[in-house]
């Protein structure tokens, strides 16, 4: 059987009736008139053929049938109700906009694969990347969400790990290593014309090392000090000296033979990045979306 929309109306009507078990109550939730109800109720009872409620002086229930359809109807309109929140979630993901800021690292080994599938898959979500190595409150700053190394982000926040923990290692061009030696031990660095690294915080980073339950940090010496790791691994690459960073970063220059790693089983696994943003403030769609593809691209 069709129903046309006044039709459907009516069920709603009905439907109304039966979870309020009144009238006035539901006429009151439908801001319409009690004999409106009862008029919508008698043409439904015509039409279909068969009474829908039991009607008294001092109270109304559905009869058998009525509970039944009831029941067919109220598990319908849950269907209609899911439907629109699914529109509802396709229509808001196809537009509006976001704003996220990264360190340059994590721009360069998360972002650049992943935005070319984020602005295929949401042509019409704006995303802004601001990329800046300097701890940044988010909140503060204007921006949805941040990716930085889980162990940076302040216990307030949540973290969502968009990489598994990751590798660093310490490298050096084939010539340096011809020239100065290879170190055996991290201490051997010591001897050694490091790349230092500063840190967003302002901070000289003692580089680690760890081999089973052994774990050491180096303060390295060396005359270049740099924050941007592209900086640091162009240097190596000139000769420089040795550079400690991602082995995500080197591996391409590795696998090129323009780098070689040195203490190999030394390398220490540091944590992963991850996307932050505040425990107070609903995460936009399109934030979500960008973590759930990030995350796949990088195997979670």
């Amino acid at each position: 059987m069709q129903f046309k929309r006044n039709e459907i109306h009516e069920l709603s009507i009905f439907l109304a009736i039966v979870q309020y078990r009144s009238f006035r109550k539901a006429a009151d939730h439908l801001e319409v008139t009690a004999s409106a109800l009862s008029h919508s109720m008698k043409a439904l009872e015509q039409r279909l053929g068969v009474r829908l409620l039991n009607r008294t002086s001092r109270s109304v229930a559905p009869t058998a049938a009525g509970t039944a359809l009831a029941e067919k109807i109220s598990a319908g309109l849950e269907l209609i109700n899911s439907g629109l929140e699914d529109l509802n979630g396709h229509y808001q993901a196809g537009a509006g906009s976001i704003r996220i800021n990264v360190l340059k690292d994590a721009a360069v080994l998360l972002l650049r694969p992943a935005i070319p599938v984020f602005q295929q898959r949401f042509p019409n979500v704006e995303l802004e990347v601001a990329v800046d190595d300097q701890f940044v409150d988010v909140t503060a700053d204007g921006f949805d969400a941040g990716i930085r190394y889980s162990g940076t982000i302040p216990e307030d926040m949540i973290a969502v790990p968009l990489t598994a923990p990751l590798k660093w290692v310490a490298v050096g061009a084939p010539d340096y290593l011809r020239n100065h030696g290879r170190p055996v031990m991290p201490e051997d660095l010591n001897s050694h014309r490091c790349i230092r690294i500063r840190t967003g915080r302002g901070q000289i980073y003692k580089w680690e090392f760890e081999r089973g339950d052994d774990r050491r940090e180096i303060d390295v010496p060396g005359p270049l000090i740099s924050g941007e790791t592209d900086l640091a691994i162009n240097a190596a690459l000139e000769g420089a000296g040795l550079c400690y960073c991602l082995e995500r970063l080197a591996s391409p220059h590795v696998s090129a033979g323009r780098l070689e790693v040195v203490l190999p089983k030394w390398a220490s696994i540091g944590p992963p990045f991850s996307m932050y943003y505040s425990s107070r403030r609903q995460l936009p769609f399109g934030v979500e979306a960008l973590i759930k593809i990030v995350r796949s691209l990088n195997g979670l």
